[in-house]
């Protein structure tokens, strides 16, 4: 039976539960490369994935959730029960599911990414501080065969947990790495990639843009956009044209749309 596999643990000094705490907390890997990810639908993608878990914990009013989660994982894992207000101290859930985890991520480089042959375009992200608009566009990379996504400085966690179940799991497939923008261009172009950025009102039309050959697309902050500096290396600007009541997208919104309209012209 799957919750007799299940660890009692009643104090919240356990290692496992302090550094499940501090996961949550930091919204960054751990020092050994460990995700906190919670929530049913988000651990059953982490195991689709075929990620590595080191603990799955569950509070004691979900406890049945053992009995569908702990049979698709190997017995290996360590598997923790905690009280409910031990649980819920934990997670950063308002409304706990009642299940949480710690797994090893995939790690890239750099080079992973750039060797990797995609036809798709390369992401740029550069300054996206919310994680729902980032867990967004990594969905949507994935869906529209991005070539990979690199998180720039500014840039909210790709591992953040609010980022992770907004990229309903890509997060976990998407080859992703963590650079320094003005460091990453050189390697870029030298690889023949075109940089366009996005913008809300000039540039060329989505539409008119030729984004089937070697393209890298920079997103800039929500609100500030791209850093002048940066905008000047860039050798063109994409517009998506909306209302004129609109001053601009969303950042996971415009991201999607550049992202479809590439795969559309492959």
């Amino acid at each position: 039976m799957a919750t007799a596999r299940l660890r009692r643990i009643e104090g919240k000094h356990n290692a496992l539960v302090k550094e499940l705490r501090q996961a949550f907390a930091r919204g960054e890997l751990t020092a050994s490369g460990e995700c906190a990810i919670e929530g049913v639908r988000i651990t059953e993608e982490a195991i689709r994935s075929g990620l590595k878990f080191r603990a799955v914990f569950f509070s004691e009013s979900a406890q049945g959730l053992a009995t569908r989660v702990l049979p698709q994982m190997g017995s290996h894992v360590d598997t923790l029960l905690l009280p409910d207000r031990l649980f819920a101290g934990v997670v950063p859930s308002e409304t706990p599911q009642g299940v949480a985890a710690l797994v090893q991520v995939k790690n890239f480089g750099l080079q992973d990414i750039l060797d990797s042959g995609s036809a798709g375009p390369l992401l740029v992200i550069a300054g996206v501080q919310d994680p729902g608009n980032l867990g967004t566009i990594l969905r949507s990379a994935e869906a529209f065969g991005a070539q990979g996504v690199l998180i720039g400085e500014g840039t909210v966690s790709a591992y953040n947990s609010k980022t992770v179940r907004a990229s309903a799991g890509s997060a976990f497939r998407l080859m992703t790495v963590r650079v320094q923008t003005s460091e990453a261009l050189g390697q870029i172009r030298v690889r023949g990639f075109r940089l366009l950025a996005t913008s809300s009102h000039k540039g060329e039309s989505l539409a008119m843009a030729d984004l089937a050959s070697k393209v890298a697309i920079f997103i800039g902050n929500e609100g500030a956009g791209l850093d002048k500096k940066l905008l000047a290396q860039m050798d063109g600007l994409i517009m998506i044209p909306h209302s004129e009541r609109v001053e601009s997208l969303n950042a996971g919104i415009a991201a999607s749309i550049i992202l479809y309209e590439a795969a559309r012209q492959r």
